[in-house]
């Protein structure tokens, strides 16, 4: 019987997120090695890999797309400047994908990225339509689609932002994975951020009200809500499909991503009850 699983590569992890459009390709090199030997020693694992934007996309939504203001129902975009900031934004998401492709390939894997921006019509800044069988269908071959953090246009603000967490979000309720995997830098969720002194074991929906506050962003650039909207966007996932866990744990120790994929309890677990 096979088990789908989740995997997001954080964009604090593959890159320096303090340093525009700087890659850690060693440490994407080490991640690609332990995905594969997590996949060769579990013949059943199907897995979907996602990546962040880092120091890439978060940048250039900054630079670029943060200034204007798109008009609604803008076919193009607000004009030359739009149209820049869109494609900007779009050009370093697929720069960044072309490296973690290349570390894919060189540790053996048989993975194909699905570019968000070319399946996905928005609506609002939240997905609308997204043709899946080409990633349904990889899936079944036994490839791994790679998505990740990207543009698409949008039919009520032109264009929007879609975060990796908005589409795996999107992907969980129509391929209901056994477990999604948030690796980044952090050893978990922290209840002290940036303290780092107190990690908070398990997330619950009961539970985390008395979390909320406590619970910080991110480390470095990050247009998509940092940690606390992670954890939120998490929250709602496990309270609608049954008998989903979600952790978040550090990729940075080497061994890590790979125990995880095998099912070690590790970082911060999310779960409904």
């Amino acid at each position: 019987m096979t088990e789908l699983v989740f995997l997001k590569l954080g964009g604090s992890l593959i890159t320096d997120k303090t340093r525009p459009y700087t890659v850690r390709l060693d440490k994407l090199a080490a991640l690609a090695k332990e995905i594969q030997q997590a996949l060769a020693s579990a013949p059943n694992l199907r897995l979907v890999l996602g990546h962040g934007s880092g120091s890439f996309g978060h940048y250039a939504v900054k630079e670029y797309l943060t200034p204007l203001q798109l008009p609604p129902n803008s076919a193009n975009l607000g004009g030359e400047k739009g149209a820049r900031g869109f494609t900007e934004v779009w050009y370093r998401a697929a720069q960044l994908n072309r490296y973690v492709m290349e570390s894919l390939h060189e540790a053996g894997m048989s993975a194909m990225a699905i570019q968000p921006s070319a399946g996905i019509v928005s609506k609002n800044g939240g997905i609308e339509n997204w043709e899946l069988a080409p990633l349904e269908a990889a899936l079944k071959a036994g490839i791994v689609p790679v998505i990740y953090g990207d543009m698409a246009f949008d039919s009520v603000k032109g264009g929007a932002v879609l975060s990796t967490e908005t589409l795996m979000f999107y992907l969980a309720h129509r391929l209901q994975p056994k477990r999604i995997l948030l690796a980044g830098l952090e050893a978990g969720v922290w209840a002290d951020f940036p303290a780092r002194k107190q990690k908070v074991e398990r997330i619950t929906p009961a539970s985390y009200k008395e979390l909320a506050n406590k619970i910080g962003g991110s480390h470095g650039v990050d247009v998509t809500g940092g940690m606390k909207s992670k954890v939120e966007e998490m929250l709602s996932l496990v309270e609608e499909i049954p008998n989903l866990n979600v952790q978040i744990f550090s990729g940075e120790e080497r061994g890590n991503t790979e125990k995880a994929l095998n099912g070690a309890a590790m970082g911060t677990l999310i779960t409904s009850e």
